[in-house]
């Protein structure tokens, strides 16, 4: 069975795995199982409000809420199997997360107050603690391009502009600033170009910032709708903006971007949803999890190729939102979310 995205799943204590997939393929696609932590290891303690990106073998989910669990980092190989690093150097929710070079770096967010502190992890999973960003803040996007990490920006009970480099020897600079501040963006790289767009501040934004591999800024157009808390990620040859809210109206609205930084409207999301998040698998962007303004979660998880074409995949094992997700060898994995320490793994087979 080709190209079909597959949620891990376990039969009763019978787990299905990658090797004996030849013959029940079709049934795991179409079952209506839930998926075990046995299989994936939850998190070390559940929370929201975390970040999550990749270095190497690893996949690290960073940080977040309740203050008990906001400096742990986990750690997942591409075989999912769990391990602890050493903690954030400050506990901290609301942070951002990227990779670039031979480090992922976990910065900013709030937990007594704003936080400028960057921790950055190596291959080998060893913590330093490079030049802190150059404002203190959270509510940060970051996405990286070309030799740079960029975390882009923010709030300190107003939205702000600033933009912080790291390039692959965690030298810190400060490109031009966002065009208009803001806080609550989302960001994602396609091409030659990483793109923060959406966010608030005084008013609900749709502008898009375009930073290319030398951090000069251009402004493409504007997002087809105004919102706050949506998420980015990147197919083919596509930088997808999904989902968001602006008052008390959550989007399904999905916008993409070439590499000309062309604009283009696919099909909507599957349901309207906001703090929902982003991850890219093969050749499949995936959008899971969320919540209304009545904060009813959502466990869907919508998946658009390289076409655009928008498929609905087997649900996440718990409906949650403010989780995160990042890619690790074949599997693009949802972990945490409000009062969660689930982690759901997906392929594509």
């Amino acid at each position: 069975m080709s190209n079909h995205l597959l949620q891990l799943k376990s039969l009763g204590d019978e787990t299905i795995l990658d090797s004996e997939l030849s013959e029940a393929v079709e049934y795991v696609y179409t079952s209506i199982l839930r998926k075990v932590n046995k299989e994936i290891t939850p998190l070390s303690a559940a929370r929201s409000g975390l970040a999550a990106t990749t270095i190497d073998g690893h996949a690290l989910f960073g940080g977040g809420t309740p203050t008990a669990a906001a400096a742990i980092v986990d750690a997942y190989d591409s075989s999912l199997t769990r391990s602890t690093p050493t903690v954030l150097s400050v506990g901290r929710q609301n942070l951002a997360a990227t990779s670039v070079g031979d480090y992922a770096l976990f910065a900013g967010g709030n937990s007594s107050g704003y936080s400028a502190v960057v921790d950055a992890y190596d291959t080998s999973l060893i913590r330093s603690i490079p030049t802190v960003l150059s404002l203190a803040r959270s509510g940060i996007a970051a996405t990286s391009v070309g030799n740079y990490a960029l975390f882009a920006g923010g709030t300190t009970n107003a939205g702000r502009a600033t933009v912080d480099a790291y390039n692959t020897l965690l030298v810190r600079s400060t490109p031009t600033v966002l065009s208009v501040a803001r806080m609550s963006l989302a960001a994602a790289s396609v091409g030659n170009y990483a793109l923060f767009g959406g966010g608030t501040d005084a008013s609900i934004a749709a502008t898009v910032d375009a930073y290319n591999t030398s951090l000069t800024r251009s402004t493409p157009t504007v997002l087809s709708v105004a919102r706050q808390n949506l998420t980015a990620t990147t197919v083919g040859n596509y930088a997808l903006f999904g989902g968001g809210i602006a008052g008390f109206s959550e989007f399904a609205t999905v916008d993409a971007y070439n590499t000309s930084l062309t604009r283009s409207t696919p099909t909507v999301l599957s349901g309207v949803r906001a703090a929902l998040k982003g991850g890219t698998i093969d050749n499949y962007a995936l959008f899971g999890g969320g919540a209304t303004a009545s904060t009813f979660p959502s466990s869907i998880v919508d998946a658009y190729d390289t076409s655009l074409t928008r498929t609905t995949v087997t649900s996440l094992s718990i409906a949650r939102y403010n989780l995160a997700a990042t890619t690790i060898g074949k599997y693009v994995i949802f972990g945490g979310g409000v009062n969660s320490a689930v982690v759901d793994a997906y392929y594509v087979n």
